[in-house]
């Protein structure tokens, strides 16, 4: 069950609850589910609880034990444990399996990881005249807009609420996507290095590693076209599998904490734990395809889909080639 799959069960849990008349509220239009937080367990969390709990007019623990037996007894969801206030703590059968994950992936495309969670919302980002600042504001309006909201960019206003640590030197002799890169991928507290450090086509930078990942995942695609096979979902048990998964919490964070470095080093967790599994994904010598080929080209495609997704969103280039 994917992040999306289990948001969709949530939300099904609350209007059986309601129409059963255990709880006297609005349906929301989505749930949110994430990691589990510090003294959470199991796969997923949802404060679901918490949001219903006011309009409700019972506590949040009420709320989630109201809760808590209808999305236990969906098929996928093996228990329910809730922890704090009333978060929910979900534990899933084969969680992160591969197959309906990536299915999900080759549907959504580039748009995998984009919610509503921010609908409606305008989020204020008020920047001094910098142009470091200026390319992570490009960048959050992007990742806000992913998930719903809209960014305000508002020059010189005090007070300045995003403000990373200026480049000490010009980094557009890097080229656009370099340049980004080198002022996105550290956090806004370090000092960004403008160094031809992000050209090199080597192991050593990060941007290299997650292009050549993107890259490889595209030429497997065609390799496997000259061989006479395509890829077809099947379950994987791979790294890769979990950090997709966890991708559309990524971007949440990225959205909600103001964090493009957040998106920017899941890139490179993902692409590090990709380039290895990308080996074993074409059949060697005399092997013929079998459904295991099938399912590794799924799964790689779908990590190509999140790289160029991902880097997009920083607006930087995937290529093809590399």
């Amino acid at each position: 069950m994917t992040p999306v799959e289990l948001s969709r069960t949530v939300l099904r849990a609350v209007r059986r609850a309601v129409d059963d008349g255990e709880l006297s509220v609005a349906v929301p239009e989505r749930v949110v589910v994430t990691a589990p937080g510090p003294g959470g367990c199991g796969d997923y969390a949802t404060s679901i609880a918490l949001q219903l709990a006011r309009p409700a007019g019972q506590p949040p623990a009420r709320v989630a034990e109201i809760l808590r037996p209808y999305v236990r007894d969906t098929a996928g969801v093996t228990d329910v444990v809730i922890t704090g206030p009333g978060f929910l703590n979900i534990s899933l059968q084969g969680a992160h399996t591969s197959a309906a994950l990536v299915r999900e992936i080759r549907r959504l495309g580039p748009r995998y990881g984009h919610s509503d969670s921010l609908a409606g919302q305008i989020v204020p980002l008020r920047i001094p005249y910098d142009i470091r600042a200026e390319v992570v504001a490009d960048a959050l309006t992007r990742i806000i807009g992913s998930q719903g909201g809209r960014a305000q960019v508002i020059h010189g206003e005090q007070p300045v609420d995003l403000r990373p640590v200026p480049a000490p030197e010009d980094p557009t002799p890097l080229g656009p996507d370099a340049a980004r890169w080198a002022l996105l991928h550290p956090a806004a507290h370090d000092r960004p290095r403008s160094t031809d450090e992000h050209l090199v086509q080597r192991e050593s930078n990060p941007l290299f590693r997650v292009r050549y990942a993107h890259a490889r995942t595209r030429a497997l695609s065609r390799n496997a076209a000259d061989l006479g096979f395509d890829a077809e979902p099947g379950d994987v048990q791979n790294s890769v599998t979990t950090l997709l998964a966890d991708y559309p919490r990524i971007l949440f964070a990225a959205a909600t904490h103001r964090t493009p470095d957040r998106l920017a080093r899941h890139l490179v967790t993902v692409a590090d734990a990709a380039l290895p599994f990308l080996l074993t994904v074409l059949p060697r010598g005399d092997e013929k395809p079998s459904a295991a080929h099938r399912a590794r080209l799924a799964l790689a495609e779908a990590a190509g889909t999140v790289l160029a997704g991902g880097l997009s969103l920083l607006g930087i280039d995937a290529p093809q080639h590399l």
